[in-house]
């Protein structure tokens, strides 16, 4: 191609860019510097030459490189006007551009910089779109190239459709739909098909909803790829098919039985598809067992093997492994898209249960020991242990609740749990606790079948089963809260308790941990029977005692005080007989626990001796209260430890734990808490923006969302301490009373203008609960004003007048009428105020109305398919409407809004009928 800048411009550049790639950082710079400084002065003629560079330098690595930063440079926003440097070029420069550009990615021989370039033309076509000037010569071009004879060629093209399908949505659709199916029976090229089939998602996901009806046919070819591909080709296709099956799950209903005789065979190694679509329900009066695990052909490390196929001899087990888990997640994103679509389809969700429930059993059989020895925070064994399929059979249970799932995954689980292989045994008890909270509302009928089935295997001679039956009980404690506490305490107190002398730690502190889940949930009359041998065994752990020649480990010992301090917070007063025996353990910790290794054992210790404090009340606790103080102020104010990011958190908390445990008397250490409170709860959004081609590494702590073209990373952990700040001046407030008033303007001057931090909704909520305490402590110390009064209404009234989600408006009501009570009633709130909330109160019902009548105009499939949102979202408005009438009424009973609440209340749908449906049939399980 003929050159289209001056040769010594050429060289220069050639130069520039070689030092860009260097690692000297002061060469590099200096580049960097005359890049810009050759744009700045002559943009038009650099950026063309670092086009013509992309095709002419001599190796691979430059020619990447220029397209790269060709790419980045163009539409780089100047830092003054915001325009980029393609706003500026002449409509000239740009078609020579162009043409540069569309020689590059016909004529590149190297598959690698030819994607550089498909890249690289695809970001200009699509900007140059929203500018008004589509690229009609690249069109053109990319459907010439789908003729070509070069299957480098082919597939360039078909990326570019995938890249910016804006060039063929305006086109014939038989047309399009042609050209992609080409692509997709491609006889040549594996990649070239691969290319169509993201070419065709991307076109189906640009369409709209006529468009799609006149593309179905697109879904054979692209579907029909699968069985036709090498099986290590297999992962590829179908992550490229996943995100239209969640976004388009619709698209797929008529392919299902279809895609159930192929997909079965992939997930579930050790059944033969065959050729109906019920392949995943094996018929034990066939003879053997209906679940078989291992699977026939056993590799090294003990997985299991699917025998070879005829295009996948000797495939090794990382390569099943693939092809497994995207399958699955495949199978899971449409159940998930679309649950009541998929529960009509016979076999679906059997295959789906079977596939978890055997990869969940292949764990490799000479880890033991490791796991054993291993620190439960630094397991070396993590990595070969099969998370995928817990977490896929969660989701499931997530998606289509306890009537779908229950019977498929109990048709294998209790011979799983009588299985003579502990994988089998461990994989049946993991599943259990997986699946519990997505179905324990059918799961609380057959609880006592289950009690039965898991309680036995806490006396499993494996050391994993019994850690399994741990995580178990303390999943259902946890996800049939209270229920199972109530009704079957006596059994599980009857096999957790022994358990916590297992001989392994991991056993043992994993007993510990699931104590804490049973506490959570229980009355205290229940523990109290069983608190002396729970503490008993406890301390035990922590202390062995002079004749123990074992040292506890030290995650045990950090197990153990947290388990402590929710027994001590379950059992309260009861809890005072033990006091003398723990408390001075705790203290020595915090006295002695001052190196890094022992940060969370502080941390923890801190805790537990603040729930205890709480528990046993200010009288036995005021002997230690002076000692612990003492303790808690030093850490404080010695010197920070950048590594220690848990201190900062659980000192907040504590500190909160001691005031409720002292009341009045804590008034003195006002001075030493508030400030780094008052700070935390000040604390602004740490904020970083991204461009879109540039995702941010995770970083613990942070959060990146993707808005209008940017990454958004937040700094969540910074958040999360602000939120725990004003949640704990809500304890200093409600507890102190009067004596917070020193306090009082300065955190309301905080308080006020979170109501509307929009990136924590916990922050709102703490927010909207500390406004009428905060005016509560002003009237009763007579500190309140008249200034403090007209700004908390005013950002009340401005907030309710704002869109939000129905859960906090309903804390906003709720505020409002507290405040209203604090002042002295409507009496005392001045008229602006008062006309303020009603038009605001007017807007927030029309546009109640407008959602649920939106709601009510979808169709009943649409409606079942997003029943679980539906009936959240009808909730959360529910409570809104009641907390905006209780308002009202304190206006007037009368108010002549409260027959609009009612109005708007009657155009909720019928969910309840829907919530009773799911919690029958409790047989099933």
């Amino acid at each position: 191609m003929e050159a289209v800048v001056p040769p010594e411009v050429t060289a220069e550049l050639t130069q520039i860019l070689s030092n860009l790639v260097l690692g000297d950082n002061q060469i590099r710079a200096n580049a960097e510097k005359a890049v810009n400084e050759r744009l700045a002065q002559t943009p038009e003629l650099y950026l063309l030459a670092l086009a013509q560079f992309a095709t002419a330098a001599d190796t691979e690595v430059m020619r990447s490189f220029s397209l790269v930063l060709l790419r980045r440079l163009l539409f780089r926003p100047s830092p003054t006007h915001g325009l980029s440097l393609y706003d500026h070029l002449s409509s000239q420069s740009l078609t020579t551009l162009e043409r540069i550009l569309l020689h590059s990615l016909l004529h590149e021989p190297s598959l690698a910089v030819r994607r550089k370039a498909v890249d690289t033309v695809t970001d200009i076509s699509n900007n140059a779109m929203t500018r008004g000037r589509p690229w009609h010569s690249l069109q053109a071009q990319s459907f010439s190239m789908v003729d070509s004879s070069d299957p480098i060629t082919r597939e360039a093209a078909f990326k570019v459709f995938s890249g910016c399908p804006n060039l063929v949505m305006d086109l014939q659709t038989d047309a399009v739909v042609g050209v992609l199916q080409k692509g997709l029976q491609d006889a040549q090229s594996v990649d070239v098909r691969l290319a169509a089939l993201h070419a065709s998602v991307a076109y189906l996901s640009a369409s709209d909803i006529s468009q799609q009806a006149q593309t179905l046919s697109l879904l054979y070819p692209m579907l029909n790829t699968l069985p036709t591909i090498p099986h290590s080709h297999l992962p590829a296709f179908l992550f490229v098919l996943t995100p239209l099956a969640s976004s388009h799950p619709g698209l797929f209903q008529i392919h299902l039985p279809a895609l159930l005789s192929f997909l079965p065979a992939l997930i579930v190694p050790t059944v033969d598809a065959g050729p109906t679509p019920t392949v995943a329900r094996p018929n034990p009066a066939a003879g053997g067992s209906s679940f078989v695990f291992p699977p026939p052909v056993q590799s090294g490390n003990g997985k299991g093997k699917a025998p070879a196929t005829a295009d996948d001899h000797g495939a090794d087990d990382d390569q099943e492994q693939e092809v497994r888990k995207a399958a699955l997640e495949f199978m899971l994103s449409l159940s998930e898209a679309r649950p009541a679509m998929v529960k009509r389809v016979p076999g679906w969700v059997d295959v789906i249960v079977r596939g978890c429930l055997e990869g969940m059993g292949e764990i490799p059989e000479d880890e033991t020991d490791i796991w054993l020895e291993a620190d439960p925070a630094d397991d070396p064994t993590d990595d070969t242990y099969p998370h995928v399929y817990e977490q896929s059979i969660d989701r499931l249970a997530c998606a289509l609740g306890g009537k779908a799932v229950l019977p498929p995954a109990f048709q294998y689980i209790p011979a799983m749990l009588a299985g003579h292989d502990w994988r089998l045994r461990h994989a049946g008890l993991m599943a259990i606790a997986a699946i519990a909270e997505g179905t324990n509302k059918v799961m609380v009928h057959e609880l006592d079948k289950l009690v039965d089935l898991v309680t036995p295997m806490f006396a499993d001679q494996h050391p994993r089963v019994r850690f399994a039956a741990c995580q178990c009980i303390g999943q259902l404690c946890t996800d049939l809260e209270a229920v199972i506490q109530e009704r079957f305490h006596q059994q599980i107190f009857g096999a957790l308790i022994p358990t916590l002398e297992a001989p392994e730690a991991r056993v043992h502190a994993h007993a510990a941990a699931a104590l804490i889940n049973f506490c959570e949930g229980v009355e205290c009359e229940t523990l109290i029977p069983y608190l002396d041998p729970i503490v008993e065994r406890l301390l035990k752990l922590l202390h062995p005692g002079a004749d123990s020649t074992k040292t506890p480990k030290r995650y045990v010992q950090e197990q153990v005080i947290t388990t402590l301090a929710m027994v001590a917070d379950a059992s309260e007063a009861t809890f005072a007989k033990h006091y003398a025996a723990i408390m001075p353990l705790l203290l020595n910790v915090l006295r002695n626990a001052n190196t890094s290794e022992y940060r969370k054992l502080r941390v923890k210790a801190m805790e537990c001796a603040g729930l205890i404090a709480i528990a046993v009340g200010r009288d036995i606790f005021r002997q230690d209260a002076n000692t612990f103080i003492e303790q808690l102020m030093r850490i404080q104010n010695s010197p920070v430890d950048p590594g220690d990011t848990m201190l900062s958190h659980y000192m907040i908390a504590t500190w909160a734990k001691v005031c409720q445990a002292m009341g009045p008397e804590f008034e003195p250490y006002l001075p030493v808490v508030m400030p780094p409170l008052l700070v935390a709860a000040g604390t602004k959004p740490d904020v970083s923006l991204y461009e879109e081609d540039h995702v941010p590494e995770e970083k613990d702590g942070w959060e990146t969302l993707s808005m209008d073209g940017q990454h958004v990373g937040i700094k969540t952990s910074a958040i999360e301490e602000k939120c725990q700040a004003f949640e704990t001046l809500m304890i200093y407030c409600s507890t102190l009373g009067a004596r917070f008033a020193p306090y009082m303007p300065q955190t309301l001057e905080l308080v006020l203008p979170s109501l509307r931090f929009i990136f924590h909704e916990g922050v709102r909520e703490a927010c909207s609960m500390l406004v009428p305490m905060l005016l509560a402590c002003g009237k009763s110390s007579g500190t309140l004003t008249t200034p403090m009064v007209s700004a908390s209404f005013n950002q009340l009234v401005t907030c309710i007048g704002v869109e939000t989600d129905s859960s906090f408006l309903s804390s906003l009501y709720r505020c409002f009428s507290d405040c209203l009570r604090v002042v002295g009633g409507v009496a005392a709130l001045a008229p602006e105020f008062h006309q303020g909330v009603m038009e605001a109160t007017k807007r927030q019902l029309q546009n109640m109305a407008d959602k649920r009548k939106a709601r009510a105009a979808r169709s009943a499939t649409e409606l079942a398919d997003d029943k679980d949102d539906l009936m959240l979202f009808e909730e959360m408005e529910e409570f809104a409407l009641e907390d905006m009438g209780k308002m009202l009424a304190i206006f007037d009973p009368n108010h002549p809004l409260l027959m609009a609440v009612s109005s708007v209340r009657e155009l909720g749908l019928q969910l309840s009928q829907w919530e009773s449906e799911d919690e029958e049939g409790g047989s099933e399980g």
